[in-house]
């Protein structure tokens, strides 16, 4: 079916991903709304629709990609996807505080944020280490560090669900939150039924996975005809790709002032990101798929790693300086995230 993308040229590939992309942004919009519609109509809280329900919706590209590049045994693009996306993914949320009032981790009001940081980097530190040991406990098909992320994952899942409701962590001095909020399309208002809006959710998920079905294909194209490869191609051009719905409503979440949804929605899509190893791993038949990983998954891991941490920081001191309308935390991720780019190119 996908063979169509290796008679088109390389501009038409770019025009083909172009087209998906758009397609893929404007699906992830459109999520943000219903989202925010059905934690009010549900009761939700925000913080949990945003980790649990957002965040899963707006990984479809990556689980998509994924999958789809781990049936086709090109391992390079599948984990400097995954990993690569981790830190756009949170320079995305640094983004975000340009539609903040004021730091956007100033704003929590309870340690979930920083709790979910915390386990991320954990998560992440065991990722390095058995990609540094190569694997020890795999057999020829699959390693045993794929099964060890997914359980720390349920784990992670457990302890944050459980966490929520806990009040052992208050902090001072929380900047209010305007009452201004952005308009819903008017396709969706008071008398939009619940039913809808859920038939209106499962239609833009099916096309953002049509869609990233499509990006990875035509993005191992472009690493082919472009001669850059699939692994400066995996954790920048497929990364951003498939970082558009998180781009999106982390943007509209705080444009709307739910700052809390905007932040799980980042370190939630994160998770799921470490996660789809699993999967990734079963599907790769050609040998464990953490086994002998590139240097630009290492560096990857690392820059998520870096940038998670800062903001763990910026949740935790509450009383940080500012550089114009954004906190000194989202500044220095949005800094290490440049640099990250030029490190992958030169290690690609």
């Amino acid at each position: 079916m996908f063979e169509i993308f290796g008679n088109l040229s390389l501009q038409e590939n770019l025009f083909v991903f172009a087209i998906c992309a758009t397609g893929v942004w404007f699906a992830g919009a459109r999520l943000t709304y219903i989202a925010d519609a059905l934690a009010d109509r549900l009761k939700f809280a925000k913080s949990l629709m945003g980790l649990l329900v957002l965040s899963l919706a707006t990984s479809l590209p990556e689980v998509a990609t994924t999958l789809s590049a781990a049936v086709q045994q090109n391992r390079d693009l599948v984990l400097n996807n995954l990993f690569g996306g981790i830190a756009l993914q949170t320079a995305i949320l640094a983004l975000a505080d340009f539609w903040a009032r004021g730091a956007i981790t100033n704003y929590p009001r309870k340690a979930n944020h920083a709790l979910e940081a915390i386990l991320l980097i954990v998560l992440l530190s065991i990722t390095m280490v058995i990609l540094v040991l190569g694997e020890p406990l795999a057999n020829d098909f699959m390693g045993m560090g794929s099964v060890l992320i997914a359980g720390a994952y349920a784990g992670a899942i457990w302890l944050l669900r459980k966490y929520d409701d806990a009040s052992d962590w208050v902090p001072v001095d929380i900047p209010e939150v305007g009452d201004e909020e952005i308009a819903r399309p008017l396709a969706i208002t008071e008398e939009t039924a619940t039913a809808t809006l859920k038939i209106q959710a499962g239609i833009a998920c099916l096309a953002i996975l049509i869609l990233g079905v499509a990006l990875v294909n035509s993005a191992e194209t472009i690493a082919i005809q472009s001669g850059l490869g699939a692994g400066f191609i995996g954790v920048t051009l497929l990364a951003a790709a498939t970082s558009l719905p998180e781009l999106t409503t982390s943007i509209t979440a705080a444009r709307m002032g739910a700052y809390t949804m905007a932040i799980s929605n980042i370190f939630g899509s994160n998770l799921i990101m470490l996660v789809l190893v699993l999967p990734a791993d079963l599907l790769y038949t050609s040998g464990p798929i953490l086994k002998d990983a590139g240097t630009t998954v290492l560096l990857s891991i690392g820059f998520g790693m870096l940038v998670t941490a800062i903001f763990l920081v910026g949740l935790i001191v509450r009383r940080k300086p500012r550089v114009g309308a954004l906190g000194l935390d989202s500044v220095f991720v949005m800094v290490i995230f440049l640099i990250s780019i030029g490190a992958y190119y030169f290690a690609r």
